[in-house]
């Protein structure tokens, strides 16, 4: 670290801020023209995901050993926050490299680690996550999906709702539970299933967002796995997956503060140029104090963020649980209502097709209801920060 980050914790080091100005200028030539193309077309975003993954942005997070980058979610958070500045928000990179990489590399094997670790990095292998089921929703400790042992191999049976990008996934990360673990609390089992499984099926979920990135429903009838597909302890309890979790929240928190900020300079832009009564439309409160209000709530969501990602860094998963989850609620609110004042401010070119807001509208209330919803931070911020009743 130096000197000026020594005495000032605030400051990034020259190795991060270098980083977000590499990945902010990747990310600024392909830009939000592109993304919505890539949506409106059914294309992914391959092209930018692949030249992210050479530059070594995607496995940021991942050992060095297996191809990544050494660093942490720190750095992963910035890659994130930066490609969603520029309007082009990828959605795997919270998947694959943030949960599926941070669990693989923390609990896997050595074979594991060898197979799948080097390609998450350069971003060659692509992994999505399941955890979400129809009939479970947000109670993830009612989840169905059971796998059961069938001499040295397992039988994986269940079904899953809004997992981000198996189209485009080598792998899903499935989380179940073992046969004689069906009642009581979640114990969860991780198991890295290949999306050409036998009996392994998706389903894509149409959905009216402007997104190249796709949800699907998945289906799994006794899909047969080697013994090797199992990551981690089949005993783990629910404290594995925080090694996951955690860096999720911090990774939906950076998304939704790049495209917070994406909508705010947009906007600053505009009512800085758009002249009314001989004045720019900015002068006035009504246009400034809303605006101004989002840049204060987005940089105390930045600041949480940060925290939350210092602390997983530092190897203390439960110390980073609080913040991740109130970054990722900070971040929501701000995003949500930032794009709104954006909108607003702009009028009727706030909802054209030349100025590329429109779209924010819903992908930024994702953020409010995905990968966890406001209320249920809320329930643990009760629960768990103040020591108050369990409400459900």
């Amino acid at each position: 670290m130096n000197a000026v980050t020594e005495t000032n914790p605030f400051a990034e080091t020259e190795e991060r801020a270098a980083l977000r100005a590499s990945v902010a200028g990747l990310a600024k030539r392909y830009g939000q023209e592109y993304f919505l193309a890539c949506a409106r077309e059914g294309r992914k975003t391959d092209e930018m995901w692949n030249e992210a993954g050479k530059l070594g942005f995607i496995g940021v997070n991942l050992p060095e050993e297996y191809g990544g980058g050494g660093a942490g979610m720190y750095e992963l958070a910035i890659v994130m926050e930066e490609i969603a500045a520029a309007g082009t928000g990828l959605l795997m990179l919270v998947v694959s490299p943030a949960i599926c990489g941070n669990i693989i590399a923390r609990f896997g094997t050595d074979d594991q680690k060898q197979r799948w670790l080097p390609g998450l990095a350069d971003g060659s292998i692509t992994m999505a996550f399941s955890i979400t089921e129809p009939d479970a929703g947000s109670n993830s400790h009612k989840i169905t999906t059971t796998a059961k042992r069938d001499g040295d191999e397992w039988l994986l049976t269940g079904r899953k709702i809004y997992c981000s990008g198996v189209d485009q996934a080598d792998a899903v990360l499935v989380v179940s539970r073992t046969e004689d673990a069906k009642t009581g609390n979640l114990k969860p089992v991780l198991f890295i299933v290949p999306t050409d499984a036998p009996n392994f099926e998706y389903k894509q979920i149409d959905m009216d967002l402007v997104n190249p990135e796709k949800q699907f429903l998945l289906f799994l009838d006794d899909v047969r796995l080697p013994a090797d597909a199992l990551v981690g302890s089949e005993d783990a309890a629910i404290g594995q997956l925080f090694a996951g979790l955690n860096p999720e929240r911090i990774m939906a928190a950076a998304s939704a503060i790049g495209m917070a900020r994406f909508a705010l300079d947009k906007a600053v832009r505009y009512v800085n140029d758009r002249t009314v009564w001989k004045q720019p439309i900015g002068a006035h409160q009504a246009i400034a104090h809303p605006l101004a209000q989002g840049k204060i709530e987005l940089e105390m969501a930045k600041l949480m963020m940060q925290k939350a990602a210092t602390l997983y860094d530092a190897g203390d998963d439960w110390g980073a649980a609080e913040p991740a989850n109130m970054a990722k609620y900070a971040a929501a609110e701000a995003a949500v209502k930032i794009v709104d004042h954006a909108v607003h401010s702009m009028g009727g070119n706030g909802l054209s097709s030349e100025y590329g807001m429109a779209p924010l509208l819903s992908l930024a209330r994702i953020a409010r209801v995905a990968p966890v919803s406001r209320e249920m931070i809320l329930n643990f911020v009760a629960q768990t920060s103040l020591g108050l009743p369990k409400s459900y």
